[in-house]
Formats: C-alpha cells, sequence, structure tokens
C-alpha cells in the first residue's frame, strides 16, 4: 500500500480499535476490489457504483471470501 493508504487504513484501525494488521490489503485483494470498482463504474455506467459496491463487499465480507463476493458481482454483471 502507499503512504496514503497506509495512513488512512491506521486511523480506520484506530477508530475501529483493531489493529492495524487486520486492515492489511495484498496484491491480490487490491487486484480483485479494483476489478469490482471497474465493473461497477462500466456496467451501470454510474462511476459513483464503484465505491459503494466496494463498500457492500466490505460489509459482506465477514461473512464471506473476498473471491466468492467478487464472482457473484461478475455473474450478476454477465
Amino acid at each position: 500500500m502507499d503512504t496514503w493508504l497506509t495512513n488512512a487504513r491506521d486511523a480506520i484501525a484506530r477508530q475501529a480499535g483493531l489493529d492495524p494488521s487486520e486492515l492489511d490489503l495484498d496484491d491480490a485483494a487490491a487486484e480483485t476490489i479494483l476489478d469490482l470498482a471497474r465493473i461497477a463504474a462500466h456496467d451501470s455506467g454510474e462511476r459513483t457504483n464503484a465505491p459503494l459496491l466496494c463498500y457492500l463487499v466490505g460489509l459482506a465480507q465477514g461473512g464471506a471470501n473476498l473471491e466468492k463476493l467478487a464472482d457473484a458481482v461478475r455473474r450478476s454483471s454477465s
């Protein structure tokens, strides 16, 4: 993660009472999330759907694997 994103992650972790390592974002997860944002923006025609979809996936991720959630979005967009 770049410096800006690391600082944001640390601030979010502090506010949520989490260890920052719980919010680590590896390259594969970052690629998946960026792909979901691309799908949301292009398939819906509304760029604002990209961050909203990523937020929904983040909420759901507590109970599901990121790749499975991404696959569900990809299927819903095809």
